[in-house]
């Protein structure tokens, strides 16, 4: 049997390989609306006014979310210039830190095998590599949240020395400082509930006393609290809307229209956890098995509060979205690790299986993509799409066929190793061949002609009609007027409605004086909004579009 996780040199290098390609994939494709536009846009906003303390989107308030990733990524611009690889750096150095981490906790708890597996178990889930290569917040909160769990497990472990359960548990209040820093409140409230219902679950009652609460409270609020008070004291109207609006309307009504089924992030935890899916079940149970030397700190008892706590808390809300389960895969990775470990060779057989029958179910998928075009152009889009699938497909029906052969032959680092290589392959290749839609989902097709009209002058008027493209506002390096349009901005354009015009009339009445006296003006709306502008005899000539969004120009 090859003890591939005692080699040192082969377990840096291979993490310095996937570190490489994680980081070099970042450019590989376009900010894809909504998210990644939005908070590119916010930091770019950020970088150029030098306003660190007011968020803004469009040049409108906005404080749905504090302020780190946006921090993070104004940081970067602020360094490398703007770009598509910048906007994503810091998340995909989030994605590292997890699985880092991850791997690190995993062999100081539980022992060195099981650090190595943990590390490919993360760093090859499909959603965790997904979300490591998107500009979003969920992947700050993911991992700063890891930051506080990984800490926690390690000063907790009963061979922590007094010195290193204090270090480390002020890793971990800050690692939840920066959570909520990252997404607000939720990243106090998650880990708190965790360790009541460990603290009932495990009958250690003396946990609490091993917290380092003062310091750990005074490290807490020396990090979270600043921002807060400074952007409430600069924007009084803040903290209602934030802590308020943005946390309890959002968990108990129905107001955002983001419910979903109970079942949702069942599901997702299921399709996030792919290859792995072979040993998720096996997994949870074994988080809930004692372990057969009596210990003082249940660690996978720990991890396995972490994974149901967190998905029945979302399940109970009225907001459902995918990226909100995205903090459990950490502790889902040590669970899996675990059971790699002690598992039978025929569950590892399964999930070598599984594996290669999702490779295979993409193979048969390829022919019906075409089925996927709703709109005009979309099937020449698929069309191109279909080999980078077929080379997914081809990469975990292998990867999985090859690590049945490694499970048989009982090397289970071998087959836990193809394994995580070919999930994360697979994933790789969905994400580059999926550049072409993206590209028309944000719409940068547009962007020379726009740019030829003039959008790109700061002189020149762009308005934003009846939509609100959130890509193309960052890649024209520019905000825009919004024309009859509020959704996300309803509590901004509250405060400032000046930045905006709320009816179509009154822009047309604008548009038609504008157009009279010569004045070069810009917008973007959607192709049924400009078939009425003609029909209403408005002055205007199409400057581009496609099947999404058309660009006008004054005549």
């Amino acid at each position: 049997m090859k003890e591939l996780h005692k080699n040192k040199t082969f377990v840096w290098s291979l993490f310095l390989a996937f570190a490489a390609v994680m980081l070099a994939v970042l450019k590989a494709r376009t900010l894809v609306p909504p998210d990644e536009g939005r908070y590119a846009e916010m930091a770019r906003e950020m970088f150029a006014s030098g306003d660190w303390i007011t968020t803004r989107l469009n040049g409108i308030k906005y404080f749905e979310k504090p302020p780190l990733q946006t921090w993070m990524n104004a940081l970067t611009f602020e360094i490398f210039g703007l770009g598509d690889w910048q906007a994503r750096l810091w998340t995909g150095l989030c994605g590292l830190l997890g699985v880092g981490l991850t791997g690190y906790a995993g062999a100081r708890v539980f022992g060195s095998r099981i650090g190595f597996y943990a590390a490919l178990v993360l760093g090859s889930s499909l959603y965790w590599v997904i979300c490591s290569q998107v500009n979003s917040v969920d992947m700050s909160l993911s991992a700063m949240m890891t930051v506080a769990l990984c800490a926690l497990i390690v000063a907790q472990r009963d061979e922590a020395t007094p010195a290193e359960q204090r270090n480390w548990m002020l890793v971990c209040w800050a690692g939840m400082a920066l959570s909520v820093l990252a997404k607000g409140l939720i990243g106090l409230v998650l880990p708190g509930g965790v360790l009541v219902l460990y603290t009932v679950f495990a009958r250690d009652w003396k946990i609490w006393t091993r917290l380092h609460l003062v310091k750990g409270l005074l490290l807490f609020f020396l990090i979270a609290t600043p921002w807060f008070v400074l952007v409430g004291l600069k924007n009084p109207e803040q903290p209602h809307f934030f802590f308020i609006h943005e946390h309890f309307d959002r968990f108990l009504k129905k107001e955002h229209h983001r419910e979903a089924a109970w079942y949702v992030f069942f599901v997702l935890l299921a399709f996030g956890s792919v290859p792995w899916l072979g040993v998720l079940v096996q997994s949870l149970v074994l988080g809930a098995k004692r372990q057969s030397e009596p210990t003082r700190f249940k660690p996978r008892l720990m991890l396995l509060v972490w994974t149901a706590f967190i998905i029945l808390f979302f399940t109970k809300s009225n907001s459902k979205l995918p990226g909100y389960i995205v903090p459990v895969f950490p502790a889902v990775a040590l669970l899996v690790a675990n059971y790699l470990d002690i598992g039978t060779r025929r569950s590892r057989m399964l999930t070598a299986g599984l594996t290669a029958l999702l490779g295979a179910g993409l193979l048969g998928f390829v022919p019906f993509m075409l089925r996927l075009a709703h709109r005009p152009g979309e099937a020449a889009l698929y069309t191109a799409y279909q080999p980078w699938v077929l080379a997914a497909g081809l990469a975990l029906l292998i990867g999985g066929a090859l690590a049945m052969l490694y499970a048989r032959q009982m090397q289970r680092d071998l087959t836990v190793l193809v394994l995580a290589v070919a999930g994360f392959a697979g994933v790789q290749l969905l994400l580059a061949g999926f550049e072409p839609i993206g590209q028309v989902r944000a719409g940068t097709n547009l962007l020379p002609a726009m740019k030829a009209a003039g959008a790109a002058n700061p002189a020149v008027r762009v308005y934003s009609v009846g939509i609100y493209e959130q890509s193309l506002t960052f890649y024209l390096n520019r905000t825009v007027t919004l024309v009859d349009y509020v959704d996300e901005f309803g509590f901004g354009l509250e405060q400032q409605p000046e930045l905006a015009i709320p009816t179509r009339a009154a822009w047309v009445q604008q548009w038609r004086q504008q157009a009279a006296s010569g004045v070069k003006s810009i917008a973007i709306t959607r192709p049924e909004i400009v078939a009425e502008l003609k029909s209403q005899g408005v002055p205007l000539r199409v400057v581009a579009g496609d099947a999404r969004r058309t660009v006008i120009a004054t005549q």
